[in-house]
């Protein structure tokens, strides 16, 4: 039924065990209960006790008890003594893990995503999101204890994560992604209203409504036609608890369709409560990782415990079972000298 070695037993109030020669004491030291009896004197006791063949002795008799009456007294009180003393099996270690925060990464899936005016950690060009991929990973690899949650959005936003403690499958998720496959336009609001609709359903489902939310928006380009405002949205997330921090991706200088807004980019965050960042570069890019790693800590514990299970029931079964066994092999002995004492009775 069980399996564990004496390493994994202990007793929760071994003090209990003091109380074990406690028999022996009341044994040696406390006198025989004795009680008086009434007799009848009888003129012909001689020849009463001729005929019985007994020898008269002065005193009171005791009984004896057999040698498994006594073995059966001896294991009940250790068993009775060793349950109370609760002893209790500790199961394998297990680990408690509470995670700190849940993190939603909104990245942009623009055509201007696409520009390879980045370059790799190996110093080759690449695009825009190939080099936020690179340094999303790194990043990642910081956030434990966390959930991590990815967005992508264009012409609309859709989750592409949901909230995970995963960190392989979230990577693996966002190297799927491709330039244009949300399409070319920059929904910016849509992306951060999903989000905090998403924030929302999280905490409802698994009741965690003291855990932190930080959305990390990266984005190159200026928000073309969103149903929700970007500066609505923020103060929407403001008021649900959630920081939004900004990554403006490319040269804040650049004009057209994808010019960066800055005010729009800098007031979202100011509104929710973050801050706002602009890469050139992906040394720059990578530092404004690290800044929001350093703005938003972890808050990851984790703690190791071992399960308990008490067995000091099973003990207490031992002993009824013991003492029905010892009763029923009372009975019958007591039954047998009776029936031998009436065979030689007729005989």
């Amino acid at each position: 039924m069980f399996n564990f070695s004496l390493f994994d037993l202990e007793f929760v109030y071994p003090w209990w065990f003091l109380a074990l020669p406690f028999p022996l004491i009341v044994f040696y030291f406390v006198p025989a209960y004795r009680t008086k009896q009434s007799a009848i004197k009888v003129p012909f006791f001689s020849q009463l006790i001729e005929a019985l063949g007994e020898v008269p002795s002065a005193g009171a008799s005791q009984l004896s008890p057999s040698w498994w009456q006594r073995m059966t007294l001896v294991i009940s009180w250790i068993l009775v003594i060793t349950a109370l003393a609760k002893p209790t099996i500790l199961g394998a270690p297990q680990i408690r893990e509470s995670f700190g925060r849940d993190v939603m990464v909104l990245v942009d899936l623009s055509g201007s995503m696409a520009e390879r005016d980045f370059s790799s950690s190996t110093g080759n060009n690449v695009s825009r999101l190939d080099a936020a991929k690179e340094v999303l990973a790194d990043f990642a690899k910081t956030r434990q204890g966390d959930r991590l949650g990815l967005i992508l959005f264009g012409d609309a936003a859709f989750l592409q994560t949901p909230f995970t403690a995963d960190q392989d499958v979230w990577l693996a998720l966002l190297n799927q992604t491709e330039v244009a496959m949300a399409g070319q336009s920059t929904h910016l609001g849509d992306a951060m209203g999903l989000a905090i609709k998403v924030f929302d359903q999280s905490h409802q489902e698994k009741g965690d409504e003291d855990r932190e939310k930080v959305a990390i928006v990266l984005t190159d380009g200026n928000d073309t036609g969103s149903f929700v405002e970007p500066i609505e949205a923020a103060k929407v997330a403001k008021a649900k608890g959630v920081r939004i921090h900004m990554i403006a991706m490319g040269d804040p200088q650049t004009v057209g369709e994808a010019a960066l807004d800055m005010a729009t980019i800098n007031r979202v965050a100011n509104e929710s409560g973050g801050q706002a960042f602009v890469a050139l570069d992906r040394e720059s890019l990578l530092g404004a990782y690290q800044e929001i790693g350093k703005l938003e800590p972890q808050l990851y514990e984790s703690s190791t415990y071992r399960p308990k299970q008490s067995i000091h029931h099973y003990l207490i079964a031992i002993v009824v079972v013991m003492y029905l066994i010892a009763f029923t092999m009372a009975t019958l002995n007591r039954g047998r000298r009776l029936g031998q004492g009436m065979e030689k009775n007729n005989v």
